[in-house]
């Protein structure tokens, strides 16, 4: 391996081949680091991965029977997921990004369904409607990202003959 090699992953290395697209425009959260544009695709990629696996943890523990541990678990890792896009694009943006008219409703919905989630595992204590709103949570996280993409939502009520 090279003296200036950075690991068997080095963005830095590739000559700059990140695009300065949205996702490293403006102030991210994190500027005051100082961090670089492969050092904020880390700490996104980590927080998504972080996320993931205590989502994943959390919904274990829900089919193991214990609904407390599935709740803090599975928001924890909802929010962390959510808190790796401020290292692409900054909270300010991200939350600006969030509640434009053509995502208010799904952004609504997700958050929504995580207060939901706690209020059916501590105050009904409902697997069944724990799953229910992490089912309504994925839907409508997944209606979120779709608006991204353009014509992506057009094209899914088309395949669902809407």
């Amino acid at each position: 391996m090279a003296a200036n090699s950075k690991g068997w992953f080095n963005l830095e290395a590739a000559g700059g081949a990140i695009p300065d697209t949205q996702f490293f425009e403006g102030d991210s959260a994190f500027k005051f680091l100082g961090l670089t544009r492969t050092q904020r695709l880390y700490g996104f990629i980590g927080c998504l991965a972080a996320g993931f696996v205590l989502s994943l943890l959390g919904s274990i523990f829900l089919f193991l029977g214990s609904l407390a541990s599935f709740a803090i678990l599975y928001a924890i890792g909802t929010v962390i997921s959510l808190v790796g896009t401020g290292f692409l694009v900054g909270f300010t943006k991200q939350l600006k990004m969030m509640f434009k008219p053509v995502r208010v409703v799904a952004t609504i919905v997700f958050l929504g369904s995580i207060g939901l989630i706690f209020v059916g595992a501590f105050v009904i204590r409902s697997d069944i409607l724990c799953i229910i709103f992490v089912i309504i949570e994925y839907l409508a996280y997944t209606w979120y990202t779709l608006s991204y993409i353009p014509y992506a939502r057009t094209a899914v009520l088309k395949v669902f003959g809407m």
